[in-house]
């Protein structure tokens, strides 16, 4: 006859987290990984139903009813913290019963809670294999979300310069094309102003292109402290920028920003020891609801009115009038407001 001991070896190997039971239901036996869960608290010679809650089936409620349960599937939990649930199987024997558990779904949880190594499952289970897998899967996915994450990075990285004009830090023509079909896209009202420096070729050929960079860098400070956020400035090639003002109904409000920008424009800026003098023409035009208020309409209109500024006096502004063109030529505009002196160079410096 097999005794308790000798069925208890073979537990120790094949299932070392076990439980065997007497008839009245109290611990004979205890496997090593079960024991190791609450190393405190000494299982053997206890009850089983003092250890664990029996979640299902429902009926447990006392050694009673456990004895006349014979084989059954049995989930439950600890009844002390942590209540980590378990699943078995319960299995009569002559001595009383065995009752073999596992983590189920609780694994994960499990081992790290208990910090279980593959020593305390039995060499066949798989628990410990499919750990590896887990933590495999999670490393590879943590690999690849920051991978993503760098490429997303180097994406946005990419479309921002791809969008931005490498000197100035404005955005380019390429951006403001985006902006300006948006905002046509949308029906908006907006102003589009086009500004040119009236005398940088001077400052480039005197104190060269340095010099010029560094207008150019001024030049774009000033606009960017000029506009808010919403607006946009953008350089579009040379000494000319694009400016585009969003949500615009007040014209008189874009011919003070435009009066702002000329004045400040036209302060001299150092560099180097000597003395840089730049003045902006500006044209101006402004979207309606339209048909042919297209991006491109608007910025040769903008274009046209700074024509019309050029030959006007320079360091001037104008808006864009249906008088500034004849059968789609542009003339000279005889009004305006002019800020400066007429089209001679600045006095002093270059």
């Amino acid at each position: 006859m097999t005794s308790s001991n000798d069925i208890a070896d073979v537990l120790d190997r094949l299932c070392p987290m076990y439980l065997m039971l007497d008839k009245d239901g109290r611990v004979g036996q205890v496997g090593a990984t079960l024991q190791k869960l609450r190393p405190k608290v000494p299982m053997a010679g206890r009850l089983f139903l003092d250890l664990f809650e029996v979640l299902r089936p429902r009926r447990v409620a006392s050694n009673a009813d456990l004895a006349a349960l014979g084989h059954t599937k049995l989930r439950l939990s600890f009844l002390d913290s942590p209540r980590t649930s378990l699943k078995g199987v319960l299995v009569p024997i002559p001595q009383g019963f065995v009752v073999n558990l596992s983590f189920g779904i609780s694994l994960l949880e499990a081992v790290q809670d208990y910090a279980l190594t593959s020593a305390d499952f039995a060499a066949t289970d798989l628990a410990i294999e499919l750990l590896y897998l887990v933590e495999a899967k999670s490393a590879a996915m943590e690999a690849s979300r920051s991978l993503n994450k760098r490429l997303r990075g180097a994406m946005i990285a990419a479309e921002e310069q791809a969008f931005t004009d490498t000197l100035t830090g404005l955005k380019n023509r390429r951006a403001l094309d985006h902006i300006l079909t948006r905002l046509a896209g949308a029906g908006a009202n907006f102003a589009v102003l086009s500004l040119d420096l009236d005398y940088f070729k001077l400052v480039n050929d005197t104190l060269g292109h340095a010099a010029g960079d560094h207008v150019l860098q001024h030049v774009a400070k000033i606009m960017v402290e000029e506009t808010r956020e919403n607006d946009t400035v953008s350089r579009a090639g040379g000494d000319e920028f694009i400016l585009v003002f969003d949500n615009v109904r007040d014209q008189a409000m874009i011919e003070r920003i435009a009066k702002r920008l000329i004045e400040r424009i036209k302060q001299p800026i150092p560099f180097d020891g000597q003395t840089c003098r730049v003045s902006a023409s500006i044209g101006i035009a402004i979207s309606g609801r339209r048909p042919e208020c297209t991006p491109a309409h608007l910025i040769h209109q903008a274009d046209m009115a700074l024509y019309a500024a050029k030959h006007a006096s320079r360091a001037t502004w104008r808006v864009f009038d249906s008088a500034m063109m004849v059968d789609g030529v542009p003339v000279r505009a005889a009004a305006g407001n002019n800020i400066g002196e007429g089209n001679t160079a600045p006095q002093g410096g270059v």
